[in-house]
């Protein structure tokens, strides 16, 4: 189970099929197969080896693509580093896996020079068009054989966004990638004629098309920024068939104008990295009602766990498991479990825990942050859920997202839903806040529709036949400004929480 092999099976089954559309520039398998062959000698040439680390700095590029794959042939390990990130904070993660080499693309260079000055030793390499034409100077070489890594060999390494403590860097191996690309092949069935839109960031694995497409000799087509615009004009220029995003950015192509572009093409929308809000999905559904949805749920310790198929998001599948994350891959295991480990009786709150070829092999360097995510032989999510009796996955909350209020535990998404499905809410977020009465209170931030204004009485009318009187926000805000996110659409809780819990005792605000 290697990586590369879908390379090769695209060169011989399709070798004159476009594989990669990016602006202008467009390639077929056979020239990519070559040019990857010989950016992969260009690595040799500069001292990669078997097991060396190597780090990328990039926007989404078919420059990137090559990149992930030479390092792949040339025996390499892929260190994919968030774009968003401090040089201070990139240099940690260089650092700490012991980076031979730093590939740079484009508008990158001043963070090339800052972590040169802070780091002599590594070899840095520009290998986008800044590069001065990188694919001419490595289109010199004579291509390199594949190094034929085997499925238990460390393929990636990638980071964790470090909301708690210092970033840990998540070992995949060949296998645990090539298991999750085969799983979106099978739940997917994807096809040769598909064409895919690389939306999501390539440093995270939320691009996990990046593989799958490869596998079965599809079109990449590249993009350089997540957002909705962009997208919607990606589908229309390269008839894109598949797309995978956010919750976020699929509610800004609902509430755009969407006769402006022609989306006919688009067979397939993915969605992950955060639950979708209610009101998006049924917006969604109505907008686009040619287009299957699918949801995909995991993390980057055992990406694609959860698949929630599109027939589920329709409406002759009775929309009864819509809210759910669906059910586990093949070859994937899921169970809930209580503090101790112990499966806990459908239907009943625990942490959400999974096993199979997709765990990952640990974190980098950290043996015993390692033992504890993988106690008992399998891997703990985080995250707070339940299993109904037909083994689908309901995500309550991240386990620290949970407010304790009294002695009461509240789900903030659960909240989050019911606010989303008022019509002056654009988008909303339910933290816990210190409070001296219940140590915790509902304090919900609302970023208003432009030119409506609610207030706390309206909004509260809304959510008092919808849940609980306990579950009720007890403080209020009001934003006009979007609420901070992740690069893949994430809302940067930890960020809400700090100005209430500075100085507090308690550790809620990580």
């Amino acid at each position: 189970m290697q990586l590369t092999q879908g390379i090769h099976r695209a060169a011989r089954i399709n070798p004159r099929g476009i594989a990669t559309i990016d602006g202008a520039r467009q390639r077929t398998w056979a020239d990519v197969a070559d040019d990857i062959a010989r950016t992969a000698a260009w690595l040799t040439a500069q001292g990669v080896e078997a097991g060396d680390r190597v780090a990328v700095l990039a926007a989404n590029s078919d420059h990137y693509f090559d990149a992930y794959f030479a390092i792949f042939w040339s025996g390499g390990v892929i260190v994919p580093l968030n774009t968003r990130l401090s040089v201070p904070e990139l240099l940690f993660q260089i650092r700490d896996v012991d980076a031979r080499l730093l590939l740079v693309g484009d508008g990158f260079a001043e963070q090339a020079v800052a972590l040169k000055a802070e780091c002599p030793t590594l070899t840095i390499a520009a290998f986008d068009e800044a590069g001065g034409d990188f694919r001419r100077q490595v289109r010199a070489l004579a291509p390199a054989p594949d190094a034929g890594r085997s499925d238990g060999d460390l393929a990636g390494i990638f980071f964790t966004g470090g909301t708690t403590g210092l970033p840990k860097g998540v070992m995949l191996t060949q296998r645990n990638l090539v298991s999750v690309a085969c799983n979106l092949v099978m739940m997917i069935h994807f096809t040769p004629d598909c064409i895919n839109l690389h939306c999501a960031p390539m440093f995270h694995l939320a691009d996990i098309g990046l593989f799958t497409v490869t596998m079965v000799a599809g079109t990449h087509v590249f993009m350089p920024r997540l957002d909705a615009a962009s997208i919607m004009e990606h589908v229309a220029r390269h008839r894109v068939t598949h797309a995978f995003s956010v919750p976020a950015v699929i509610d800004a192509m609902t509430r755009a104008d969407l006769a402006a572009h022609d989306l006919s093409s688009l067979r397939m929308l993915g969605y992950g990295g955060s639950p979708m809000p209610a009101a998006t999905i049924e917006r969604a559904r109505q907008r686009l009602p040619d287009v299957a949805f699918i949801q995909g749920f995991g993390m980057t310790e055992m990406p694609s766990l959860t698949f929630l198929l599109p027939e589920l998001h329709r409406p002759e599948g009775g929309f009864g498991k819509l809210r759910s994350a669906g059910v586990p891959g093949y070859g994937f295991e899921v169970m809930v479990v209580d503090p101790q480990g112990r499966e806990v009786p459908r239907g009943q709150i625990g942490e959400i825990v999974g096993r199979g070829p997709c765990v990952m092999a640990g974190y980098w360097n950290r043996p015993a942050e390692t033992a504890d995510a993988l106690r008992g032989g399998w891997m703990h999510s985080q995250d707070a859920g339940y299993m109904d009796e037909d083994g689908f996955i309901y995500v309550t909350d991240r386990l620290k997202d949970m407010i304790v209020s009294g002695a009461e535990n509240i789900y903030s998404i659960e909240v989050e839903n019911a606010l989303s499905l008022h019509p002056d809410v654009r988008e909303c977020a339910v933290i816990g806040v210190p409070d001296e009465r219940w140590g915790e209170r509902v304090h919900a931030i609302v970023v208003t529709v432009p030119g409506a204004s609610p207030d706390e009485a309206t909004l509260r009318a809304h959510l008092e036949p919808r849940l609980a009187r306990y579950k009720c926000p007890k403080s209020w805000e009001f934003r006009a400004e979007p609420l901070p996110r992740s690069p893949i659409g994430k809302v940067l809780k930890a960020e809400l929480r700090k100005p209430y819990w500075a100085g507090a005792s308690s550790a809620v605000c990580t």
